[in-house]
């Protein structure tokens, strides 16, 4: 990556719009979004600009632009319509220090516009670096069907809860909650309208102290690894490494565990160079006793096999569920290395 992505903190704060025109009024009508405060810079403003200044939800300055008049804002659009200019007031921008976006040049930018998808407040980012806007809006619009219009209502409600979660359920059951909460039937309750019980529902569970589901115990997935090829992982597989607390893995899977929970414990169980593997008997025992403790472990390992381990697990409560990877085309295989 060129470039880190990271959300910028900008309630309260001044966000300058360099430029009077429709390629300004765009920047605005996307800013406008959060609660920065907005300082739109030219000497004429466009008639949509117009009457956001008129309504007072824009400030507007329309003398010189100096470094001294964008120091300390969080952000600037450069956005004249006019590439030379464009230019000479990025240089501005950098002197006063304050990252840029300068429209339609990605070479000058410091900050770049994400296609965003909205569901306050949960908001995906999706960013080409400036390189494809154009799959960046594709890839937008795949996730704006994955997700229901009202979902951020039930995100605002699980953060008003979160208080009350942090009070009435052990901290060693509140991932299990949450869970619940985004899995089960809260949110489908809440997706076909039914906010009043979604809510309801949310409430029962916290006066319990534990989701309806939660026994308690922790999950064992044996996920091949899929010779270590991040696109050959079935979606499943990914969804396991996406929601467990704790990876046993062979070495030299770096590009699978990418796909992991960034915070889920790893432990290489090996083989490394300069170290022997495991013995298979040290991995199921350390897989079981943290299943024991309530954790979502995944094996994730070459030769995915599971008799002994299920069979144990059954004996101590635990279920083990064994994740297929997609087989490599030979054919393919063969292609590429003679290509």
């Amino acid at each position: 990556m060129k470039t880190f992505p990271m959300f910028l903190k900008v309630a309260g704060r001044r966000v300058m719009v360099l430029g009077g025109g429709e390629q300004a009024a765009q920047k605005s009508r996307l800013i406008l979004k959060s609660e920065a405060e907005v300082v739109l810079c030219a000497p004429q403003l466009d008639d949509e600009l117009v009457e956001l200044v008129r309504e007072g939800r824009v400030r507007h300055h329309d003398g010189p632009i100096t470094p001294d008049l964008i120091e300390g804002a969080a952000l600037a659009f450069v956005a004249t319509g006019c590439p030379g200019m464009d230019a000479a007031l990025a240089d501005l921008v950098r002197v006063a220090r304050v990252p840029a976006n300068v429209v339609d040049q990605p070479d000058l930018c410091d900050a770049f516009t994400p296609s965003i998808v909205d569901r306050d407040p949960l908001v995906v980012a999706i960013g080409t670096e400036g390189t494809a806007p154009v799959l960046g809006r594709q890839v937008k619009t795949a996730i704006e069907q994955m997700l229901e219009p009202r979902l951020g209502h039930l995100a605002s409600l699980a953060g008003r809860m979160r208080p009350a979660v942090a009070r009435g359920v052990d901290r060693t059951r509140r991932r299990a909650f949450w869970r619940w909460v985004f899995d089960g039937p809260p949110r489908k309750l809440h997706a076909i309208g039914n906010e009043r019980e979604a809510a309801q529902a949310l409430k029962e569970a916290i006066a319990r102290g534990q989701a309806p589901d939660d026994t308690g115990l922790g999950s064992i997935a044996v996920v091949a690894a899929s010779g270590g090829d991040a696109d050959l992982m079935t979606l499943r597989a990914v969804r396991k490494l996406q929601e467990c607390d704790v990876i046993f893995h062979d070495a030299g899977l770096d590009a699978v565990l990418e796909l992991a929970r960034r915070d889920a414990e790893r432990v290489c169980v090996g083989p490394r160079p300069g170290a022997v593997a495991w013995p298979m008997a040290r991995i199921a025992d350390v897989i079981l006793s943290e299943a024991q403790q309530g954790q979502h472990v995944v094996w994730l390992t070459g030769a995915p096999t599971a008799d002994g381990l299920a069979e144990t697990a059954r004996t101590m409560g635990l279920s083990v569920e064994v994740v297929p990877g997609v087989p490599a085309d030979p054919d393919t295989s063969d292609r590429s290395q003679t290509a």
